[in-house]
Order: C-alpha cells, then structure tokens, then sequence
C-alpha cells in the first residue's frame, strides 16, 4: 500500500514541514559527498546507543559529539529510498499537523518527537553499536499526531493489483492504526528490534510519544511568529487530485458528481486530476475548470458515463463547489 495523499486539505502552505524536508534532502547530498568517509560520518552523527553505555566506545567521539547526535541522526538517511519514503510520509501528514500547531510550535513538537524515539530505542537497544539513523522516528510522531487530529480522514492509497494501479480511499484511524501494529509486530519478532536495520522500537516509540506531547504543545500558547507566517502563507488552491465518487440514478445514463475548487482557482481557472472509481473501473482523468466559474456551475465530461444498452455512453456532469 502506498498514501498518496490525504483528504484533508491544509489551510496553510507547510512552511516548516517543507524546510525539513529540504534540511533531509540538503544533508543527504553530503552524506554521498562524503566519500570514502561515510563509515565514520554516519558513526558520528547517527545515534549509537553503544556511545553512551561504554567508556571504550564513549573515547573515540568528543562532547560535543556526543550531544547533537541524538538531532542530527534525525537528518541522515541510509540511501535514496529510505529518503524518499520518509520524506513522501512526511509531505502527506505532517502539513496538517502544522497547520494545527503552528509554524514554530510544529518545529518543537517534531524535534521531541525525534529525540523521543531516540530514547525509546536507547532503552531496548542500550549496548548496541550499529549506527541509528533516518527521520522514521520523528515521523512516526507526526503520524501519532495526525492519527488524533484527523481519525476520520480517509487516505487515498495506491494498491498495485497485477500490475494494474488501484485507488482506496482508507480511513486514516485503520491506515494509521495497521502501520503502527506492523510496527509493533516486526518489533517483537526480531531479537533486538531493529533487525534489517530498521529501528522499529524508534518508530513505536515516536507513534506513542506523539499522541502523548500533542496535548502539551496544543496548550503552549503560539508564538507570534506563528499567526504572522500563517497568514501569509494562506494556501489559495485544493487538492491536485481529487477522488469523486459519482451517482447514477435509474436508467439515467449519466452520471453526477461534484468537484471541489477554492476562489482562486474558481476566478483564473484550473487543471485537476480526478480519480473516478465506478464499478470496475478506477480511471484517472485530467479535468480543466475555466476562469469565471461559478458556484454550482457543471462540468460536463462526455462519454464517461454509465453504457447504456444500445452500447453508447452518457456523460460525466460534475458540480463545482467553492470553498477555501
């Protein structure tokens, strides 16, 4: 199963959650810089939970090493994939959670939430001298997070069936809810919990620890900066993609759905991907919304509707509905 996004749009472009992403993707590239220095690059600056627990080990870093590397193990990544997959995850659930807590207080929460997941895996992992490292921990705490905020919101998720890309809108609280018992799952069967390389009591640990801080950090009273950037930072466009799930009535060979857009796009016009699942059929199809819509205005897709018997096909009517 791979999110390809929620069905909560975010009111708020992610200021915050789009420089740490850019942060991950910038220390990746020195991460592949490093040359024949990797080994010791990722030693240092990943969390080594061996580091900690013996002198012997403790004598090959400094201070000061010791202390960032429970941060900065949080940057690294283990190769292209391992970045993208954390990054995708992030991109899909971490807006809404910014736009919940604000700029500055969703910074605070995500460094907890890492650090967090750092000293879970610590506590199982304690004499352990493979390196930690990856964003997985932090973003399990932002999906901890999204699993409280928004229970109810369904996440469009591609299912690949015999090479035939499928679309499912789940609901977020079972999405949410099976990753985090896979988690727990592959971390009771392996011996240490970080079998494969995975640290998968980090990521335990980060789902629980961000539905326990959520709280704290809704009641911290929001920084100034925090209205300010969100303000100008006001998103004035929907989702790219869209799901509609469209009504036929009777023998009516037409079908009846309703397309979202917001103000902006309703006064210059705009282009949407919309996913039409009906029957058996799950088509994505590219729709253009001209300038001046209206509310209530139709769109009309022809020939994507129901077949009638002699063999012809009605048509899409979509209904354009605005709103921020």
């Amino acid at each position: 199963m791979i999110p390809i996004r929620d069905t909560i749009p975010s009111r708020n472009f992610p200021v915050v959650n789009m420089a740490i992403i850019l942060v991950n993707a910038l220390v990746y590239l020195v991460e592949i810089s490093q040359g024949p220095g990797l080994e010791r690059f990722i030693y240092t600056f990943g969390l080594v939970p061996a580091r900690y627990t013996s002198g012997h080990v403790a004598a090959y870093f400094t201070t000061g090493q010791q202390i960032i590397a429970p941060f900065t193990y949080m940057f690294l990544h283990g190769g292209f994939w391992h970045l993208l997959g954390n990054m995708w995850s992030l991109y899909i659930f971490g807006d809404n959670v910014e736009d919940r807590l604000g700029p500055v207080r969703y910074l605070g929460f995500y460094i907890t939430c890492g650090l967090l997941s750092a000293m879970t895996h610590f506590l199982f992992n304690s004499h352990s001298t493979i390196p930690t490292i990856g964003a997985s921990g932090a973003i399990a705490g932002v999906m901890g997070a999204y699993f409280i905020l928004h229970p109810n919101a369904k996440i469009l998720t591609l299912v690949p069936i015999i090479f035939i890309p499928w679309f499912f809108e789940i609901p977020a609280f079972f999405f949410l809810g099976l990753w985090f018992v896979m988690q727990f799952l592959s971390a009771t069967g392996s011996q240490l919990g970080s079998a494969g390389g995975i640290a998968w009591w980090a990521h335990i640990g980060g789902f629980i620890c961000g539905i326990v801080v959520l709280k704290a950090f809704t009641r911290m009273p929001a920084a100034g900066i925090s209205a300010r950037l969100q303000h100008a930072t006001r998103k004035r466009t929907s989702h790219k993609l869209q799901v509609i799930r469209p009504i036929g009535p009777g023998s009516d060979p037409h079908l009846y759905g309703t397309i979202r857009i917001s103000p902006y796009e309703a006064l210059i016009g705009t282009r949407k991907l919309v996913n039409i699942p009906w029957g058996f059929q799950k088509r994505i199809i590219k729709v253009t919304v001209p300038p001046g819509m209206r509310e209530g205005g139709k769109l009309r897709l022809k020939g994507l509707g129901k077949i009638t018997p002699t063999g012809q096909r009605g048509d899409l009517f979509l209904r354009v509905e605005i709103g921020e």
